[in-house]
């Protein structure tokens, strides 16, 4: 095509004009008072600040039921006496205890209104007990359809298990059910038949065998912990254990499959050191030595449960024995067990606020596969691995939600924050550096939640680098930038187009074959040429497009 440079840079105005205009449009997703009362830090949740909880449940696979109660501790922050609580339907809360006196409460839907008697002092200690019970919601399609899990293994014994992020751990248990306020420690207390074995998060405190005949596991969980990372997993489990001596010492390595797994589970989990190994080196010690690292057999593909890390791929490498890189270098580790394990330190070690920003977890986790590789094979074999998935984004929508009604965003938050950050990669071009960002990371956010712009922030200050506009570009539109250039009258002429408004992202080319830096932002520049060689390569690892504009 012909343009010349005015009708070029009129283009670009227009399209960065309209990029800057639809920088901060969201889904045009109704959201109802639900969708609010879920999502956001209402009054009723904002002047308790959370400390503990005891759940305490009985498991009947006869009947699918779940019931028992839940204490919690918490701080008072500000004078009031209503509190939320969240349980989803078909669940239901009978009854609500504080001080040895009944509660009233009045229930909204998926939440829970407890009306406190005692005086809330500011600075004091409380609990409230509640009891609860019903038929949870069964899983359609765990872990992304998610619920209670009831199966049966292949002897015909009971095979259970939970999984609920984004749907929410109220689908079985009450809690404060926004990720704003983890628990900082909590004893599960699970009641099964006398059969079957409870794995849940933390380290195993007990088995007490109840006079019915069934057996109640209690598990102790040390550290901070979200409310989805919670989870029961219920099976005739047998298990086997080592000690991976790693940057704190000596990390407890428990692993539970089912019987008939158990040969093939103790050759396949050699993945696990590995990944100690190689995600240490990238991210920093292991987040949770305190509460062990934990490989559970689960009746679905997996899930980043804190230091429960559920696992159901068959036992084959690859995503199911499929390279979702399509370059051979996804069949060389069990997907599952790099991803899932990947997300101790990011979901589980720092954790989004809000699922709006979703791609916290997720970015990092799916860019972490890709450095296990490098760790083990080189930097061609990363390169190929993460451009390889490139073949998975649909730029259907932004990466990041709407905010406060609990809406995650593009599942191209996967591949495509992958991608986005192995671009800031090159950007910073020093790979000791990236490694000081990506472990500094773990260290200064440990055990905390978090919103994007601090990690957006803490990357910008770390590296020296103004990622704003990048962040921008690649989480709040769905457009891919294209490093659009001219040869004319001895020129090279180039900018940025598709792209929000002042996109500057430097960028390496090779210019008739001389490696270069360019600098270009959404107006024009340009070099003068001595070659009558007119060829431009923008590097691979860069997540851009180019465009040719011929006279």
């Amino acid at each position: 095509m012909k343009k010349c440079f005015s009708a070029i840079f009129f283009a670009a105005f227009i399209f960065n004009y309209a990029g800057a205009q639809g920088l901060l449009n969201k889904s045009e997703t109704t959201f109802t008072r639900q969708d609010t009362l879920r999502g956001s830090i209402t009054k009723e949740r904002a002047w308790w600040d959370l400390k503990y909880y005891h759940l305490d449940v009985k498991v009947n696979p006869k009947d699918s039921t779940i019931t028992g109660s839940n204490t919690i501790k918490y701080t008072v922050l500000q004078d009031y006496n209503k509190m939320q609580i969240d349980l989803q339907k078909p669940m239901d809360i009978y009854k609500v205890v504080q001080d040895g006196k009944e509660l009233k409460f009045e229930r909204e839907g998926n939440a829970f209104f407890i009306q406190l008697i005692a005086n809330q002092k500011v600075g004091e200690v409380k609990e409230v007990k509640v009891f609860f019970g019903g038929k949870p919601k069964v899983a359609v399609r765990p872990p992304w359809d998610g619920g209670i899990t009831w199966r049966k293994d292949s002897n015909g014994n009971d095979f259970i298990a939970s999984s609920c992020q984004g749907l929410g751990a109220s689908i079985w248990w009450p809690n404060k059910d926004h990720m704003y306020d983890e628990v900082e420690n909590m004893l599960i207390s699970v009641n099964v038949p006398g059969h079957l074995t409870d794995v849940s998060n933390g380290r195993l405190q007990s088995i007490k065998k109840e006079k019915d005949g069934t057996k109640t596991f209690n598990w102790y969980v040390a550290n901070p912990i979200n409310n989805y990372g919670v989870n029961i997993n219920i099976g005739d489990y047998v298990s086997f254990s080592e000690k991976y001596k790693g940057e704190k010492g000596n990390l407890d390595c428990n692993y539970y499959v089912l019987r008939e797994n158990l040969a093939k589970a103790k050759t396949h989990f050699k993945d696990v050191p590995r990944m100690l190994k190689a995600f240490e080196h990238w991210f920093g010690p292991y987040p949770f030595y305190e509460d062990s690292y934990k490989l559970v057999e689960a009746p679905y593909l997996g899930m980043e449960h804190q230091s429960s890390v559920t696992y159901g791929n068959d036992y084959k490498n690859g995503y199911k024995g499929r390279d979702l890189s399509g370059t051979g270098w996804g069949l060389k580790f069990d997907f599952i067990i790099i991803h899932e394990s990947g997300h101790e330190w990011f979901a589980n070690n720092i954790t989004y606020k809000d699922i709006a920003d979703m791609w916290i977890h997720e970015s990092f986790t799916n860019y972490s596969e890709s450095l296990f590789v490098e760790y083990y094979y080189g930097k061609d074999a990363v390169a190929e691995y993460v451009i390889g998935c490139r073949k998975n984004i649909s730029n259907d929508k932004p990466i990041i939600g709407n905010y406060d009604v609990n809406n995650e965003g593009s599942g191209d938050m996967y591949p495509k924050g992958a991608n986005m950050l192995h671009t800031m990669r090159q950007v910073i071009n020093d790979d000791a550096k990236w490694r000081e960002i990506l472990r500094g990371l773990n260290k200064t956010f440990y055990h905390q939640t978090v919103t994007g712009k601090q990690i957006q922030d803490y990357i910008n200050t770390q590296s020296g680098i103004n990622f704003n506009r990048v962040f921008a570009q690649y989480l709040t539109t769905t457009q891919i930038p294209v490093f659009e250039y001219i040869f004319k009258n001895g020129t090279f002429g180039y900018h940025w187009t598709n792209c929000v408004a002042k996109f500057d992202m430097p960028v390496k080319v090779k210019l008739n074959g001389e490696e270069i830096w360019l600098k270009p932002t959404t107006e024009w520049k340009s070099e003068k040429i001595t070659s009558d060689k007119r060829t431009v390569e923008v590097d691979k690892n860069f997540y851009v497009t180019s465009s040719n504009i011929v006279e």
